[in-house]
Order: C-alpha cells, then sequence, then structure tokens
C-alpha cells in the first residue's frame, strides 16, 4: 500500500513570543513493510533544522525560533509504501537492550485495576498472553475523545473506561510490564478510510517482545495488529518520550494548537 501523509500542526499566541524551541519526531525510518519513498519537513517561519537521531532511535529535528513570532506552523509530508507483517517488526534499528522497555513511567505505574488486567492476561501463555491482553484493553477501555489528557495515567484511562489511542497504548504498556514483557509505545499514523480518500488519523499503539517473534505491534485502540495501513514514526517508554512534538517557549499570553492530519491513499499501477 502506498500512503500519502500531510501532517500540519500550527501554534498561534496570543502575544508575541520571543523564543520557542521544540523536538520533532515526526520521520518514519526504514523496515520491512515500511519503506520511505519521500519526505520533507517544512517550518515557518524557515529556520534550519537541526538533527539526530535520540537514544531510542528516533530521527529527531529541533526546531528553534530565537525572535519575536505569534504564530509558527510546522508540515510534514511524504509517500511511504507499506506491506503487512501481521504486526511482526524486522529490520529496525534498535540502538537499546530489550530490558529498557521493562522500565515503569508515572503514565505506565502498574496501580489499582492494572494489576488485575495483567492478572487475567497472565493466565494465558507466551503470545497468547499478549493477545489475551489487547483483547481485554480494547474491551475495557472504549474510545471516546475528551475524557482524559495527556497527563491520564494508565490507570486512571482504565478505571475511567474510557479515552484515546495514546490511553489504550498506556494501559496496555502498564499491563504488560506488570507480567515482565519489555513493551513500548510506538505513535505514527493509521488509514482509517476502505477506498482511496483521505482520512485524518495520528495514531500511537504498543510493542511488546516476544522471545520467539522479536518486537510484535498491539493497536489495543482497534484490537488488532498493526497492517499495512500503518506506518511508524516513533518509539518511547511511553508518550512523553514518543510525542511527535514537544517544546517549550517564552513569552505571555496564550497558545492554541491546530492539528490537521490527512493520510491518503495512492492508487499503484
Amino acid at each position: 500500500m502506498l500512503l500519502a501523509i500531510r501532517h500540519e500542526t500550527t501554534y498561534a499566541f496570543s502575544q508575541s513570543v520571543w523564543h520557542s524551541i521544540r523536538l520533532l519526531r515526526l520521520t518514519p525510518r526504514a523496515h520491512d513493510g515500511q519503506t520511505v519513498r519521500e519526505w520533507q519537513i517544512v517550518t515557518t517561519p524557515f529556520r534550519p533544522l537541526a538533527s539526530y537521531v535520540d537514544g531510542f532511535g528516533n530521527v529527531t529535528h529541533s526546531h528553534t525560533i530565537t525572535e519575536p513570532h505569534e504564530r509558527t506552523t510546522i508540515t510534514v509530508s511524504g509517500l511511504v509504501e507499506t506491506s503487512d507483517t501481521a504486526g511482526v517488526l524486522r529490520g529496525a534499528d534498535e540502538p537499546l537492550p530489550t530490558g529498557v522497555y521493562l522500565r515503569r513511567t508515572p503514565l505506565t505505574m502498574p496501580e489499582g485495576p492494572v494489576v488485575d488486567l495483567a492478572a487475567a492476561a497472565g493466565r494465558a501463555a507466551g503470545v497468547e498472553r499478549l493477545h489475551r491482553l489487547l483483547g481485554l484493553v480494547h474491551e475495557r477501555v472504549a474510545y471516546r475523545a475528551g475524557v482524559t489528557e495527556v497527563t491520564t495515567t494508565a490507570a486512571q484511562a482504565l478505571e475511567a473506561g474510557a479515552g484515546v489511542c495514546q490511553d489504550h497504548a498506556h494501559v496496555f504498556l502498564a499491563a504488560a510490564r506488570a507480567l515482565g514483557i519489555p513493551t513500548r509505545y510506538v505513535g505514527g499514523y493509521l488509514s482509517t478510510g476502505d477506498g482511496e480518500g483521505e482520512d485524518q488519523a495520528s495514531h500511537a499503539w504498543a510493542e511488546a517482545y516476544d522471545p520467539d517473534l522479536g518486537w510484535v505491534g498491539f493497536d489495543p485502540a482497534n484490537g488488532v495488529c498493526p497492517d499495512e495501513r500503518y506506518v511508524r514514526t516513533s518509539v518511547g517508554l511511553d508518550y512523553i518520550s514518543a510525542a511527535p512534538i514537544r517544546g517549550v517557549r517564552h513569552g505571555l499570553g496564550e497558545e492554541h494548537l491546530s492539528v490537521v492530519v490527512a493520510v491518503t491513499r495512492v492508487p499503484q499501477q
């Protein structure tokens, strides 16, 4: 499948900001089942982007503005060719040992209902435990926007019984790590349409390590393993370390954020 992606993020300020810096984890890398045909990042106002690969293996850019501004836009666009690997990830750069992804974070602590969820999934064996956990998270956390925030923990989302893809991923991470399974947060894009039209979705899911299969993707928001509809751009311990854009600014006034994502399936000859 050939996917055209355009992701535009605009920050508008009620008063002039005199300095801002943002880290961008918006660039997909090649692996089995994912080939990047074209990719570019354009910023307004234009500034040269310093780039590096962070400790998790993410291509990261730094966008810095050191003069007064009231608006900035970051636009990424490109073409990515994908194929279905049944969620199994091979051919990706892995700079860290798998044990790093057992580390718990404030957003993924195995508290309260998460412990019970892990116990329910733990009755299965091997990779079946992960599929069992996938189904349980999908069943117990309804997809509902506006219920949670970026600071909502896995336990809070599970207790509320609702959230967005970030929350589904965090619940899966917390429960899997409680079972002693290295698991990581994944950010990227998802083509949600059934045809060649345009549809919106930046997305988040999880990857868990199985001794026999290696890293395997699990999308508890949709109850499936990632296939050719998914484009993977970043990984981390949780949303904070894999966020597509994070930054700080110096200035007064309010910030207004606007995000538009379009994922279009491109017909191939």
